[in-house]
């Protein structure tokens, strides 16, 4: 539609046809009801479908102030001086009066422009509700706040899954985030939204469960493999197991929490052995109870991952045995596959 029509551009007579009552605008604030206005879209939609030479026409201008007259006649019956009209609502009524009248073609080219204003106003909205947030990493830098890769890790969450939605999860973890926020409370956030919505639907404990192994995993990952191991993605977490776990035993073994004649082991059999798809079979309750009561921990800081936490306990069992990495694999697939748990 063309912009060039202003207010000041529209006959007198037009102007005249006032309403006592206040308009709410979309940011929220009241401006004094003005009949110009709607006068001035009017015009717009019959210049958008006729062309340019409609602005001067006695016709068009006689049907604009007969439709600006019945527009505010209809708003007169919903408002007074203590109740506001919602902008929306006059632009509801321009629609209906045009539908109205037989102006089929113009009201279509208003409802459009309508909506064309609409996505302009959305996109603006996104763009400014969309500041730059920063997670501050392992070793103290800020990095800009990755949402794509974000929306990945809570969209492996979800998969497999029926009835779960990684939008709904994304909209409520995305009230808790803050600039600067660590990595460590970022994977937080994802694993608070999903709890919430476990009441809606069962299945979201699974998907609350796979993001606190995403949150275990920065925590653990960071301390026994370095700051730079900790952004490690929930779908890369199976292939960062075999590399991991020798190492967690050694750090374990430093930190005075494993028996130093775990390193006698086939580490690298054992790490082969381990079952990193089996961590996706935890409820959040289950997964929720090893982390508080029972992975090895140094000065607060987690050293395990589930599969490891297994594998540890079935070393342990197997420690004074004969062929002591096989009866330890029997032993890791009684627990990982919670047949004997």
């Amino acid at each position: 539609m063309p912009a060039s029509i202003s207010p000041a551009a529209v006959p007198s007579d037009i102007q005249s046809v006032a309403l006592d009552c206040q308009v709410i605008r979309r940011n929220g604030s009241l401006s004094p009801w003005d009949g110009s206005k709607i006068a001035v879209a009017l015009t717009k939609a019959f210049v958008a479908v006729e062309g340019a030479e409609a602005m001067g026409s006695p016709r068009i201008h006689d049907v604009v102030i007969s439709l600006t007259r019945e527009i505010t006649d209809a708003l007169s019956r919903r408002a007074d001086q203590a109740r506001a009209l919602h902008i929306e609502d006059v632009q509801d009524q321009v629609e209906l009066a045009l539908m109205r009248g037989g102006h089929h073609k113009v009201a279509r080219a208003y409802v459009l422009y309508r909506e064309a204003r609409a996505a302009e106003r959305r996109s603006a909205a996104a763009t400014a509700a969309e500041p730059v947030l920063h997670v501050r990493e392992a070793d103290g830098s800020l990095q800009p706040l990755d949402l794509t890769a974000w929306r990945r890790e809570i969209d492996a969450a979800c998969q497999g899954l029926d009835g779960v939605s990684a939008d709904e999860v994304l909209g409520h973890a995305r009230q808790n985030l803050y600039d600067g926020l660590s990595r460590q409370d970022l994977a937080t956030a994802g694993v608070m939204a999903a709890r919430a919505l476990i009441d809606r639907e069962p299945d979201y404990s699974f998907v609350s469960a796979r993001l606190l192994l995403s949150a275990l995993a920065v925590e653990v990952l960071a301390r026994v493999m370095g700051p730079g191991a900790a952004a490690v993605a929930l779908p890369d977490l199976p292939a960062a197991y075999p590399k991991y776990f020798p190492r967690y035993v050694a750090t374990g073994i430093d930190a005075g929490l494993l028996d130093p004649e775990l390193a006698t082991f086939d580490l690298d059999r054992l790490a082969a052995a381990l079952r990193p798809d089996r961590d996706r079979l935890f409820q959040l309750l289950g997964l929720q109870t090893i982390y508080d009561r029972y992975l090895l921990h140094d000065a607060g800081t987690r050293i395990e991952l589930p599969q490891a936490f297994f594998m540890r306990v079935a070393m342990g069992l197997a420690l004074r045995g004969i062929d002591r990495e096989t009866r330890a694999l029997e032993f890791f697939e009684l627990l990982s596959s919670f047949q004997f748990m």
